[in-house]
């Protein structure tokens, strides 16, 4: 009977430990690209916005990453002031006055 408490235990640690590991996996990113273990780095909307963050505050503007990824219209603020960074430019060309659909 102890036997089997100690390994009932173990195996519950182990559950416990392994869960734990996937938790606490975070995105990582390189400039907009995600790096994707085993496909190299791939472009995701949440690491542009990230990105489009990172940009806007070299420039001394206050934003955190999740304003521009929860809302859209402070990042077609940001992207109307910085967006003609070439950093930014691809992520930034639809809230553009020169972007597609634009009428000037």
């Amino acid at each position: 009977m102890f036997w089997r408490s100690v390994s009932c235990a173990a195996v519950a640690a182990a559950v416990a430990a392994a869960g734990a590991g996937q938790a606490h996996a975070k995105i990582r990113c390189d400039g907009p690209f995600q790096i994707v273990r085993g496909q190299g780095k791939i472009a995701t909307p949440y690491c542009q916005d990230a990105y489009v963050g990172q940009v806007a505050r070299s420039y001394g503007i206050q934003v955190s990453d999740s304003a521009i990824r929860r809302n859209p219209s402070r990042k077609e603020e940001v992207c109307r002031v910085i967006g003609h960074d070439s950093r930014i430019y691809e992520e930034c060309l639809k809230f553009r006055n020169d972007g597609p659909g634009s009428r000037f």
